[in-house]
């Protein structure tokens, strides 16, 4: 007959078998992770030195690093490469222009700004087409008594956000003093990291060639 001591008995062996048991499991389970672990950095580290030590994609690499400061000199520097050679030719149409009142040419043949800019009244255009669109560019004369009241300061090409079209234009006389002056909204573009040339609303930039001088002699017809 089981009495109830024998029952505590079996009852304590029985929890202490369930504990031993989970012990166990526990340890194996612990062991096995253990286990996948060291072999996962066995296996893994000759990867991770593999990795450390390869070099086929380091210029790759440093390249994408470096393009955007690269990218931007490049940009910077052609643009303004550009923008100088267009800045010199531009000068070049204005000391043209400026030997057509200077001679009395265009006083005689009454040329109009629009003339001398695209070629008309017996005179040969001053506008290089190759380069520039020339309905886009202006001329400005201004008329002194003396050098020392000429201004040769860049005209405003805009008034706030309204492009400036009519420019003064006084051809003047012999012995007058005079500034000759062709304007031009150069199209730029943006380079990385915030570059540009743009001075003006429209993002252009102001291009002006500029020639001052006393007119001389000439026979009025």
């Amino acid at each position: 007959m089981v009495t109830n001591r024998n029952l505590r008995i079996r009852w304590i062996d029985r929890v202490g078998s369930i504990r031993k048991s989970a012990k166990a499991d526990r340890a194996n389970r612990a062991s096995s992770v253990l286990q996948s672990l060291t072999r996962f950095i066995q296996g893994g580290a000759p990867r991770v030195l593999r990795f450390a030590r390869a070099r086929e994609a380091a210029t790759a690499v440093e390249f994408a690093l470096i393009a955007p400061a690269f990218l931007a000199t490049l940009i910077a520097v052609f643009q303004t490469c550009i923008f100088m050679f267009a800045q010199t030719v531009l000068q070049n149409a204005a000391n043209t222009a400026a030997r057509y009142f200077l001679t009395g040419q265009a006083q005689n043949n009454n040329c109009t700004a629009s003339q001398i800019i695209n070629g008309g009244c017996g005179l040969t255009a001053v506008c290089p087409a190759a380069m520039f669109t020339c309905s886009n560019m202006y001329l400005s004369v201004q008329n002194y008594s003396a050098f020392s009241s000429a201004s040769t300061s860049a005209p405003a090409m805009y008034s706030g956000t309204t492009a400036i079209t009519t420019y003064p234009y006084d051809p003047g006389t012999s012995g007058n003093i005079m500034v000759v002056q062709l304007l031009y909204a150069w199209p730029v573009i943006g380079g990385p990291l915030g570059f540009t040339l743009a001075n003006l609303p429209n993002g252009s930039a102001e291009m002006v060639g500029t020639s001052a001088f006393k007119v001389e002699p000439y026979q009025s017809q």
